[in-house]
């Protein structure tokens, strides 16, 4: 009797330590995550070759995929791999069929004014985050009024045990349809246009 109660203490002993381990694990992979992203993103800025900047920004959809899946937002994980990695990359490839396949050269002083642009809509986006809730707050107002409601009422309304699925398919069922068909149009829109061009010849240029 006592070797199992010396267990059960171990035991219980040994579960706060596991939840700091696991925590920590999850932080350490979501700066890997993050540090794959930026070598990602700096390399397709420095290489000039369109079909190697179409792999790498594929292979930026699937890591910013995996880092949506370390955050728990699975549903957003799934629609960044098949229009991000998927339908995206498939169109530009199609895309750099009828262009060359490197990236002709740029004035740098043309260059800055993207740059500052960049910068300065960065800069707003950093600043817009300052009101907002701590992560994960009680209290913020998605998780005081409309997130609770959809906690509390999902099982009786949609009877699905997912709350994320219940929400996308039931509560915003409307507002996910027009997201479907704002999609479904762009990517035929493209692929008319891609079609089009094709059959005119594409760009004769050379490299």
């Amino acid at each position: 009797m006592s070797m199992i109660l010396f267990f059960a203490a171990a035991a219980s002993d040994a579960e706060p330590m596991m939840e700091v381990t696991g925590q920590a694990a999850s932080v350490a992979i979501e700066i890997l995550i993050l540090t794959l992203l930026v070598a990602t993103a700096v390399s397709m800025i420095r290489m000039r070759q369109l079909f190697g900047v179409a792999m790498l920004s594929g292979i930026y959809s699937l890591l910013s995929a995996a880092f949506f899946v370390a955050l728990d937002a699975v549903d957003v994980a799934f629609t960044e791999a098949a229009v991000g990695a998927g339908v995206s990359t498939v169109l530009v490839l199609s895309g750099i069929a009828l262009t060359a396949k490197r990236e002709m050269p740029v004035d740098r002083r043309r260059q800055l004014l993207p740059l500052l642009i960049v910068f300065v809509t960065g800069g707003a986006l950093v600043y817009s985050t300052i009101d907002m809730p701590a992560f994960g707050d009680p209290q913020a107002p998605a998780n005081a009024y409309v997130g609770a409601e959809y906690i509390a009422q999902t099982p009786q309304d949609v009877e699905v045990p997912n709350i994320v699925t219940a929400v996308l398919a039931s509560y915003r069922g409307f507002d996910t349809l027009g997201e479907t068909v704002v999609v479904f149009t762009a990517g035929l829109a493209c692929l008319l246009l891609l079609g089009t061009t094709l059959r005119g010849g594409g760009k004769g240029g050379r490299d």
